[in-house]
């Protein structure tokens, strides 16, 4: 799978994904960007989430296997939306994260591959619906919160389960162009035998930095 690299520019605060090459094969990052979106223009439960502002990546599975996690959503700021944390005596911020176009992006999507792409079709549809729930509603580049302990799924991960589930089926009811999401009908293994190659985005993992002097970024 080509990698395509990440440009880290001389301001250790912030990073930005470079312009992908132009590159024969299957555009991973690019397509699910474009599901993603199609998620939520279409469902109303979704349609707070700017998908301007998701940075939408992959992750390298270290096993062969087709459990253990598939995507993972990281906020881009803390609790209620803030850009600085105390912790102890210290303040912090966290790396911030930019598009080729040069968008801050409030949240970073990633998908683990080939992990994510072996699993069965509904599954792939039912994660998509799950990370994109995990996204605060007032779009603040915080988690969606619960009350309770369990505050990222709710005290009943069942129930969290089923929704995102639901979504999906959801989704699939509008009967949504089969461009935008027959691509998960497939497995890496034949995306790769059809197209050649599969590439798509990746982001460094972003930091927990020391506030700068004075609230500066």
């Amino acid at each position: 799978m080509a990698r395509r690299r990440t440009l880290r520019p001389d301001d250790a605060q912030s990073f930005a994904a470079q312009p992908p090459d132009a590159m024969p094969g299957f555009d991973f990052s690019g397509r699910m960007k474009r599901l993603c979106r199609a998620f939520c223009t279409t469902l109303p439960e979704l349609s707070h989430i700017d998908m301007d502002r998701v940075a939408v990546g992959f992750c390298q599975a270290r096993r062969a296997v087709t459990h253990g996690m598939q995507a993972s959503l990281t906020p881009l700021r803390f609790a209620g939306g803030e850009l600085f944390t105390r912790r102890g005596t210290r303040t912090y911020t966290i790396q911030r994260v930019f598009d080729t176009a040069g968008v801050e992006q409030l949240y970073l999507l990633n998908f683990y591959l080939p992990r994510f792409l072996d699993r069965p079709y509904t599954d792939k549809l039912t994660t998509v619906a799950h990370e994109l729930w995990h996204i605060s509603p007032r779009f603040d580049g915080d988690m969606r919160r619960h009350e309770g302990r369990c505050f990222a799924h709710s005290p009943s991960k069942q129930a969290f389960d089923d929704l995102a589930a639901g979504l999906a089926r959801q989704w699939l009811a509008t009967q949504p162009d089969e461009a935008l999401h027959g691509f998960l009908r497939q497995d890496f293994r034949t995306l790769t035998r059809q197209f050649g190659l599969v590439h798509g985005t990746r982001y460094a993992r972003p930091k927990l930095l020391p506030a700068p002097p004075r609230g500066g970024v």
